[in-house]
């Protein structure tokens, strides 16, 4: 979606509302360390998207748990928000902190064949007594 000066300031304060919602007036004990990564309110305001992180392993559980409290989130959105029109919610889960670790993990673990010295087509010099 192209975003303009507009758009990126609603989309600021509904995710500043979404994560206040989800940290101080939802007590469901599944959405403990739940994340707001991200938010995309359509120019309408009729529909947002709700990026939310959390630990790679309660991934189904927070998506469970989110389904559950959808109508009261979306209610006390609607009250915080104070716009003609309370945007039906969609929860995605935000992978990419995950993804990042992935990969840093596999940039720590360098093989041991990478400071050999390699010709142009990446096979490996010989020695000069060995070949």
């Amino acid at each position: 979606m192209k975003q303009n000066q507009y758009s990126r300031r609603t989309n600021q304060i509904a995710r500043e509302k979404l994560a206040s919602i989800l940290l101080f007036e939802v007590s469901d004990p599944d959405l403990a360390l739940v994340t707001v990564t991200g938010a995309e309110v359509s120019v309408d305001k009729s529909v947002m998207r709700a990026y939310v992180s959390c630990d790679a392993a309660r991934y189904d559980v927070v998506s469970a748990a989110l389904a559950r409290a959808k109508g009261r989130i979306r209610s006390l959105l609607g009250h915080a928000l104070g716009w003609r029109v309370t945007p039906e919610l969609i929860f995605q889960i935000d992978t990419t902190a995950d993804e990042a670790e992935r990969i840093a993990i596999a940039l720590e673990d360098v093989p041991p064949t990478i400071g050999v010295a390699k010709d142009e087509f990446g096979y490996p010099l010989a020695d000069n007594g060995e070949a």
